[in-house]
C-alpha cells in the first residue's frame, strides 16, 4: 500500500490553513476575542438588533456554537440582550459602546492580517482564491440542511 498524497484532500489543505489562520489571527489580531466572535460582532454592526438565531445563519455558526459566543461576548460587556417589543420571549442582540470599539479595532488588525494571509496571491489570484472557497462553502451548507441535496444549486460542485 502506498501513501496518499494529502495534497489533493481538501480536509488537509483546509485543516493547514485553517491552523495558518489561527496563528496569524492569535499574533497579529487577537488573543482575547476570536474570528467567530469577531464575525458576530461584525453581523451586528452591518445589522443591529439581529435576533441570535439570525445571528447564528449569518455568521455560519451552529445552536449550540453561536449561543456560547454569544454569551462569552456578553460577559464581556461586549452585547447586551433586549427583549424583543414585538415578542417578549425572544431576545435581540446589540452591541455595546465597547463592543464597537472592539470590533473598529479588531477590524483594522484583521485587515493587515489578511494581506499577510493571502501575500502569496496575486490580486486576480485572490479573487478566484474567494471565488471558490466561496462555492465550496456554499455548497458545503447542505451538509447543515440534510432535506437539501449536497452541492444543489452549484454549477459543476
Amino acid at each position: 500500500m502506498s501513501a496518499v498524497d494529502l495534497s489533493r484532500h481538501p480536509g488537509h489543505l483546509a485543516r493547514r490553513l485553517q491552523q495558518a489562520h489561527y496563528l496569524l489571527w492569535n499574533t497579529m489580531v487577537s488573543e482575547e476575542t476570536t474570528s467567530p466572535q469577531f464575525a458576530v460582532l461584525n453581523a451586528l454592526i452591518a445589522e443591529p438588533g439581529l435576533d441570535q438565531r439570525t445571528v447564528g445563519e449569518r455568521v455560519g455558526l451552529d445552536r449550540s456554537t453561536i449561543a456560547e459566543v454569544i454569551s462569552r461576548l456578553s460577559r464581556r460587556g461586549l452585547l447586551d440582550k433586549v427583549r424583543d417589543p414585538q415578542d417578549g420571549r425572544r431576545s435581540l442582540l446589540q452591541l455595546t459602546e465597547d463592543g464597537v470599539r472592539t470590533h473598529r479595532r479588531i477590524s483594522l488588525r484583521a485587515a493587515r492580517m489578511n494581506q499577510v494571509f493571502l501575500g502569496p496571491l496575486s490580486a486576480e489570484e485572490q479573487a478566484v482564491f474567494f471565488d471558490l472557497l466561496r462555492r465550496v462553502s456554499d455548497a458545503a451548507e447542505g451538509l447543515r440542511h440534510p432535506e437539501e441535496p449536497f452541492g444543489a444549486g452549484t454549477s459543476g460542485l
